[in-house]
């Protein structure tokens, strides 16, 4: 097994190609007006987080928007009550490097976005999700570093949503890719996208 496994960045690259445009122009360093649109929409994000102890992913739920965007660069995520655990809570505060990954029903596409965060309990920010008569012990105050759409292909190998569970108001990736190029033509890769997956659905 040993004598098989990558050991630089150079053979995993010769491996792999280089990456399309696409996933090179969707990047945004803030949180634009259509990502904001996604991200607000969605109820369940995935933060994975680092410290001393090693890596931690955690699934964040709520029963409407799982994060609140104080402005483009800012992004708050209550921390509602759990096992005490603290384990993103804790790599938070030992290192600060932070990604989420934020899904809605229906949608194959997945938002993600990496940064850093600190821990607040700033009253005022806290303050801000006491609209259901509830109060988060603390809020992760999270700067976006970058933003940017993940390929469907993993959800649609899983077949993680039912029919039933359709977005239908979400921008597409199409869309979101034009917002970040003039003259992108975003329909056109929309509506080729399902082609061209189908022929890359398992392997290059």
């Amino acid at each position: 097994m040993a004598d098989h496994i990558v050991k630089d960045i150079a053979e995993l690259e010769a491996l792999y190609g280089q990456p399309g445009k696409a996933s090179l122009l969707k990047v945004a360093d803030h949180v634009t007006p259509l990502y904001a649109k996604w991200i607000m929409t969605s109820r369940l994000c995935v933060v994975s987080t680092i410290g001393p102890d090693g890596t931690d992913g955690s699934p964040r739920g709520d029963d409407g928007p799982v994060v609140q965007m104080l402005d483009p660069k800012t992004l708050l995520m209550p921390d509602w009550r759990g096992n005490n655990r603290m384990d993103t809570l804790r790599n938070i505060v030992a290192d600060g490097r932070i990604s989420l990954m934020f899904m809605v029903p229906g949608s194959n596409n997945v938002i993600r976005v990496n940064g850093t965060a600190v821990v607040s309990l700033d009253p005022d920010l806290l303050g801000r999700f006491t609209d259901k008569g509830r109060l988060p012990r603390s809020v992760a105050v999270i700067t976006v570093a970058e933003v940017y759409s993940q390929c469907a292909r993993a959800l649609m190998r899983a077949k993680t949503w039912s029919a039933g569970d359709e977005s239908t108001d979400l921008p597409t990736v199409g869309q979101m890719l034009a917002e970040q190029e003039e003259g992108f033509d975003g329909a056109e890769y929309d509506a080729t996208w399902v082609a061209r997956a189908a022929k890359t659905m398992w392997s290059a």
